[in-house]
């Protein structure tokens, strides 16, 4: 048998980026070749998380017979990069072969290919990242909990959405929006966690300005947070180490407190997003997808809670392109924020003819692009068609792992008729190559005020008074 190559391209033709490879059609022609080989080998993987809650896939491979290390680890790889991401935990536990497990663990160790996703596990669940290698009839079975998230909106509320480019608040009375705004913003450039506090602070006060009183404060943020503290987010990127400890963990808390020590919840964006659809729906089984500055995604489950995976979309690969460009951050290919946010379209823009300003900032080389697209500028057209194409594709790899009725696409990547071209061409890819999820799943793009502000009004709902 030939070695399997993982060098499918897309079935539709995309010039702004031929060598675009979905990994969903990876994960099918990989399969499809270890089932045609026969005598497959079995994998189940195991992460675990806090509380000692379990997510355990299971899997097959090429037999040993084969010779097909290379590919079986490279199909491996990428689905436990995906799965460490998707649902989040400090220890990957690996049931199958041993030369595979060991250089699955060896690529998580200091100096591996994944170190920096062992060091970010390590910083969120307060654990030594660790990978065990054990026979695949040891690997433990799911054992998760869910929980429900907000749907409180008595009272007087404040709702607070922090992204990369603005921030946005809402004063929200018994469930009604009384004031909105935006401010335009830089978190990401600053070092000096005092830019944050100051912003965030001033925009609450607005809000508490418009209401008699303040019953509690709900915050959608991008980043990682546990018990109302931040984990980690890119929204304080350039903050040093010390600083962070310091001065970031606890800044939430700490304007609460501020404002009269009134209740706060902070919640990761992206289940909030899912949460502001759910709620505008009355319906469950909701994956949200927001593309700004980065890919933030939440997920509601068939009960109406999130389940307590990190649902960090960004950083999950959505192309098998080795030749892909590199996130700076986790200095790994592939991977979704590169597809899904103001990035992607910075990087399409070359490609399509389009010459942006290096001195405009991410926010504003987007506004060039979202302005030639108003004026039926072609190049632009193909530039949201591309990334239509990538979320076709990227939904039916999400769907693997998530049981999805609704996807809600939110951002500001999405605004006027850039999400219109975007869902078109989403829609198309599954009608053509994944019909069956093209019957069930209903891509969903808010109106304009909602698409901008929902965020904050849904994260306004998050306390219970």
């Amino acid at each position: 048998m030939k070695l399997f190559k993982f060098n499918q391209k897309a079935n539709r033709e995309l010039p702004l980026d031929p060598n675009y490879f979905p990994m969903i059609l990876g994960k099918k022609a990989f399969l499809k070749s270890v089932n045609e080989a026969g005598n497959p080998e079995k994998v189940s993987i195991a992460i675990e998380r806090s509380n000692g809650q379990i997510a355990t896939t299971k899997t097959l491979i090429f037999n040993e017979s084969e010779l097909q290390f290379e590919a079986n680890y490279l199909y491996i790889e990428r689905l436990v990069k995906t799965l460490v991401w998707l649902k989040g935990g400090w220890k990957i536990i690996f049931g199958g072969p041993k030369d595979l497990g060991e250089r699955l663990k060896k690529a998580y160790q200091k100096g591996g290919e994944r170190e920096f996703d062992a060091d970010f596990m390590s910083k969120i669940y307060e654990n030594d990242f660790v990978v065990e290698v054990v026979d695949v009839n040891q690997v433990p079975n799911t054992s998760e909990i869910s929980k429900p998230l907000g749907r409180h909106l008595d009272g007087y509320r404040i709702g607070f959405d922090a992204g990369g480019s603005d921030r946005k608040v809402s004063a929200v009375v018994n469930g009604e929006s009384i004031y909105s705004e935006e401010v335009v913003w830089h978190p990401k450039l600053q070092s000096d966690p005092n830019y944050h506090y100051e912003g965030i602070l001033d925009s609450m006060k607005r809000a508490a300005s418009k209401m008699e009183r303040v019953d509690a404060i709900g915050v959608s943020a991008a980043g990682i947070y546990i018990d109302k503290r931040v984990s980690a987010a890119s929204l304080f990127l350039k903050v040093p180490q010390d600083k962070f400890d310091k001065e970031v963990r606890d800044m939430f808390l700490r304007i609460a407190h501020e404002m009269g020590d009134v209740p706060i919840e902070v919640s990761n964006d992206g289940d909030v997003t899912a949460l502001a659809g759910a709620m505008s729906l009355g319906s469950n089984r909701i994956l949200g997808i927001a593309m700004g500055t980065s890919e933030a995604a939440g997920y509601v489950d068939e009960k109406g809670n999130i389940t307590g995976w990190l649902n960090e979309l960004a950083f999950v690969p959505v192309d098998y392109n080795k030749d892909s460009l590199i996130d700076e951050w986790s200095l790994d290919y592939g991977c979704g924020v590169k597809y899904f946010s103001q990035d992607s379209v910075i990087k399409l823009a070359k490609p399509a003819g389009i010459e942006l300003d290096e001195n405009l900032s991410p926010a504003e080389k987007l506004k060039v692009v979202q302005k030639l697209l108003d004026e039926k500028d072609p190049r632009a057209e193909n530039i949201f068609n591309t990334i239509g194409c990538y979320l076709g594709y990227s939904i039916a790899y999400y769907a693997e792992f998530y049981d999805i009725e609704h996807i809600l696409v939110l951002g500001r990547v999405t605004s006027k008729d850039a999400g219109n071209i975007l869902l078109s061409v989403a829609n198309k890819v599954l009608e053509e190559e994944f019909n069956e999820l093209y019957q069930k799943i209903k891509l969903i793009l808010p109106d304009e005020k909602s698409r901008r502000v929902g965020q904050s009004i849904a994260a306004a709902s998050l306390p219970k008074i």
